[in-house]
């Protein structure tokens, strides 16, 4: 953002808070309206072409207008990590709503969730793919390509690897929206953030670069590829596997 920006942002912030006005709040949508099609964009590159873009921009509106009402700048976060979290988690719980994923592919996906988390709680450890594919009856060849089919599920997923909070049934991204906590329900999120820091650690290190690439440095999985000179179906492999690792071993934390 320019300086220009910067402060054009501060006047609209400084008219909207004064007087809670729809019309400086609709001021502000159209000001940081770029967010949306910017998350919409990232969301879209994992999703079939099916899903349209301009539905994505739409459904992330509803996202970006409830981060503006919900805003409080006394609490020291930018505005603008704030807005994309509550712009992606109005994207996801909408898709998630719609059921757009084909019924054939999601069985196809709990068929391998359940087959990762059979054998993290059996081995107590990272089943291989082999091991894997032995577990859900197929080749691991037939296992790469269900891993390429579910792809677009698991870009839906990781969000919900943690346990929804208590009294807040929204993704773990909602958790900046700045409601208090009981102090029990805090200790639980504390405890759940430790177990999935823990889960991505035992992670191997093509998982976990191209999870820390695609959520945290916002790369497209075409992107990703051309820095780790995969192509993007291979890419896509990788983070479903990584999905599927996690869940799996935050199951086994559930049942030990």
């Amino acid at each position: 953002m320019t300086i220009a920006e910067s402060s054009s942002a501060t006047g609209l912030w400084a008219r909207y808070l004064s007087e809670r006005s729809q019309n400086f709040r609709d001021e502000l949508v159209i000001f940081y309206s770029p967010l949306v099609k910017y998350v919409a964009g990232r969301l879209g590159s994992g999703l079939p072409k099916h899903v349209e873009n301009a539905d994505l921009v739409s459904y992330g509106m509803f996202g970006l207008i409830q981060a503006i009402e919900r805003f409080d700048p006394t609490r020291g976060y930018k505005f603008e990590s704030y807005a994309i979290a509550r712009i992606r988690g109005s994207i996801l719980d909408e898709l998630r709503a719609i059921d757009w994923v084909p019924r054939s592919v999601r069985s196809m996906a709990k068929d391998v969730e359940r087959a990762y988390a059979r054998l993290e709680f059996r081995l107590g450890a990272t089943p291989s793919d082999a091991e894997v594919a032995r577990e859900v009856g197929i080749s691991e060849s037939d296992l790469m390509k269900i891993f390429s089919q579910i792809s677009y599920t698991s870009v839906v997923a990781l969000d919900k690897v943690l346990p929804a909070l208590e009294g807040n049934p929204g993704s773990f991204y909602d958790r900046l929206d700045g409601e208090r906590l009981q102090p029990s329900v805090e200790l639980d999120q504390k405890e759940s953030q430790l177990i999935l820091r823990q889960a991505i650690r035992t992670l191997g290190n093509r998982e976990k670069t191209v999870l820390a690439l695609y959520y945290y440095e916002n790369l497209t999985m075409a992107e990703i590829g051309a820095i780790l000179q995969l192509s993007e179906g291979r890419v896509c492999q990788i983070h479903t596997k990584a999905v599927m690792q996690l869940k799996a071993k935050l199951t086994k934390a559930d049942w030990n």
